[in-house]
C-alpha cells in the first residue's frame, strides 16, 4: 500500500535507493599519495613542472590576459592522472576552490573526478566520485574490488572547479608503478569555448577531449575558456608556449562575438601562432549548430557567414603557402536536430559529446598521423 503520509514526503531518495548512498568506509585505513610524486603521471597542465599547481595557464602570464581568463584558467578540465596498482580499492581526497553552483550541469561534471581502467585502446568507466552538492572538500571511493589484479588507472579531474589539492587513496600493502607512456611525447592542443572546457558532461571523462585523449593516448591540453574564449593573440601566443604540439585545434566560434567580431580576430590568432610554429597542423573547426536555429534564422544565417569566412580564409592561406592547415566542418556532428544532443541548445550533453568526438577523431588521426595515435579507438 502507498503510504501518503507527511512523514512519507520528508525521506530522501538517496534513503530509499542504496545506489545513491555517499559512503565511503574504510578511507581511514587507506594511505594517501599526492599524485604530483612519482611514480604517478598528471597530464593536461602545461606549466606543471615549472609552477606545481593544477592551473591551466601561468600564473603569472607574461602577456596580459582578462581576469576572466585568468580566474577561469584555475578549472582543471582536461586534467589527468594516470597510475598502475594492485590496490582493491582506489579513493580521492579533494579540496575544491569553491563547491558546485552550476544550473545546468551536474555537480559530478564540474566538480567531481572519475575512473577509467584498463590501459591504452582499453579504457572503461570504473567510477565517479561522490558527494553533496557544494561541499569544497570531499573523500570519495573510486573503485573498489576483490582481486588484486593490476590494473591501469585513469582518473579525470573537475571541470568547471579548480582543485587546491587532491590525494590518492590506497590500501597500505598495495603497489603503484607509473602508467603506460603516451604513444608520443607530442601534445594536442585544443583552444574554445564553454563547450571546449566541457559544459555540460555529466562527469569530467565525457567532454569531448578528455574522450579523445582515451581513443588516441595522447596528452591532450584543454584551452576552453567558458564563454571567453574570443581569440585574443594573446592566448595564441600562450598556446605556442606549450612544447612539442602535435597540432593546434582552433573552436573558438561560439564565442567570437559575432561574424565581423570573428573576422578580426581569427587571422590575427592563427598568425600569432604561426610566428611560433609555422609548420605545426592547426585545425580550425566551425561550431555546432545552435538548437534553435529552426525558429531562429539569424542564429543559422550567421553561422553559415561565419562557415564561409572559414573556409575561404583557410583557402587563401593555404594558397599563401601555409600547407598544414585543415578545416573541419561541424555543422552535422549533431545530426538532423542538434538540440536533441544538447541540455540548452548550446552545450552538448554526454552523447553530444561522443559525436562531437566521432567527428573530429578520423581527423586528428589524419593530420597528425596513426604513428602518434596507435593505441587504436577505445570505447568512451
Amino acid at each position: 500500500m502507498q503510504n501518503n503520509s507527511p512523514e512519507s514526503d520528508k525521506v530522501s531518495p538517496f534513503q530509499l535507493d542504496q545506489n545513491m548512498k555517499i559512503d565511503n568506509a574504510g578511507a581511514d585505513e587507506l594511505l594517501w599519495y599526492s599524485p604530483l610524486e612519482e611514480p604517478f603521471r598528471v597530464s593536461g597542465f602545461a606549466w606543471l613542472d615549472v609552477e606545481h599547481k593544477y592551473r591551466r595557464l601561468p600564473t603569472v602570464p607574461d602577456v596580459p590576459i582578462r581576469p576572466e581568463v585568468d580566474a577561469l584558467a584555475n578549472c582543471t578540465s582536461g586534467g589527468q592522472i594516470r597510475f598502475r596498482t594492485n590496490s582493491r580499492s582506489v579513493s580521492v581526497r579533494v579540496r575544491l576552490t569553491a563547491g558546485s553552483g552550476m544550473y545546468h550541469m551536474p555537480p559530478t561534471g564540474e566538480c567531481g573526478v572519475d575512473a577509467y581502467i584498463g590501459g591504452p585502446g582499453e579504457w572503461k568507466h570504473a567510477g565517479t566520485a561522490r558527494f553533496q552538492p557544494g561541499q569544497v572538500e570531499y573523500e570519495s571511493s573510486l573503485f573498489t574490488v576483490e582481486d588484486r589484479k593490476v590494473r591501469s588507472f585513469l582518473l579525470n579531474m573537475p571541470l568547471y572547479q579548480g582543485v587546491e589539492e587532491i590525494w590518492i587513496g590506497l590500501e597500505p600493502e598495495a603497489g603503484v608503478w607509473t602508467p603506460e607512456s603516451y604513444d608520443s611525447s607530442k601534445k594536442v592542443i585544443v583552444y574554445g569555448t564553454s563547450i571546449t572546457q566541457g559544459g555540460c558532461a555529466s562527469r569530467p571523462g565525457m567532454s569531448y577531449t578528455n574522450i579523445l585523449s582515451r581513443r588516441l593516448h595522447l596528452e591532450f591540453v584543454n584551452l576552453g575558456f567558458s564563454g571567453n574564449g574570443k581569440g585574443e593573440p594573446e592566448l595564441a601566443e600562450l598556446a605556442a608556449q606549450i612544447s612539442e604540439p602535435a597540432c593546434l585545434v582552433i573552436d573558438y566560434e561560439a564565442n567570437c562575438g559575432g561574424t565581423e567580431a570573428y573576422r578580426q580576430t581569427l587571422p590575427q590568432y592563427i598568425e600569432t601562432y604561426r610566428k611560433f610554429h609555422p609548420e605545426v597542423p592547426i585545425i580550425l573547426v566551425s561550431r555546432i549548430p545552435h538548437g534553435a536555429e529552426s525558429f531562429m534564422p539569424e542564429f543559422h544565417e550567421g553561422r553559415l557567414a561565419r562557415k564561409k569566412f572559414q573556409m575561404d580564409l583557410i583557402r587563401q592561406l593555404t594558397e599563401d603557402g601555409d600547407h598544414n592547415l585543415t578545416f573541419v566542418d561541424g555543422s552535422d556532428w549533431l545530426g538532423d536536430d542538434p538540440g536533441e544532443t544538447t541540455v540548452d541548445g548550446v552545450h552538448p550533453t554526454d552523447l553530444g559529446f561522443k559525436l562531437m568526438a566521432d567527428g573530429l577523431e578520423p581527423v586528428l588521426r589524419q593530420v597528425i598521423g596513426d604513428r602518434a595515435a596507435a593505441a587504436g579507438r577505445s570505447n568512451s
